[in-house]
């Protein structure tokens, strides 16, 4: 089944621990109706580079990568309606979604 990568761009970490906490947990069930296809649940990132030929700069670009995780679908349709579940969508922030080519 092909693979694909979810990459987190946007949304925020709230302050408050209890809003942290409610945050966690719509992650943790969003996984869970994931089920099966969760390859690997990925992991936050922070701060970033972007590297050209010419250069290095700071910051990630126009809309830095905030996490990303691998899943599987049985197309790319199908791994975006996965993805619309996401719950970084509910605080701000968007999904890419891109099929990881087997080499």
């Amino acid at each position: 089944m092909p693979k694909y990568v979810l990459a987190y761009h946007g949304g925020s970490m709230p302050e408050d621990p209890a809003a942290q906490a409610e945050g966690m947990a719509a992650w943790g069930a969003w996984f869970g109706s994931l089920g099966d296809a969760v390859i690997d649940g990925g992991n936050p990132t922070t701060v970033s580079k972007t590297v050209t030929a010419k250069s290095v700069t700071d910051g990630g670009g126009a809309n830095p990568l905030s996490g990303y995780s691998l899943l599987t679908a049985a197309d790319l349709d199908a791994a975006v309606t996965l993805a619309k579940g996401c719950p970084i969508l509910a605080v701000g922030g968007s999904v890419e979604v891109a099929e990881a080519l087997d080499m």
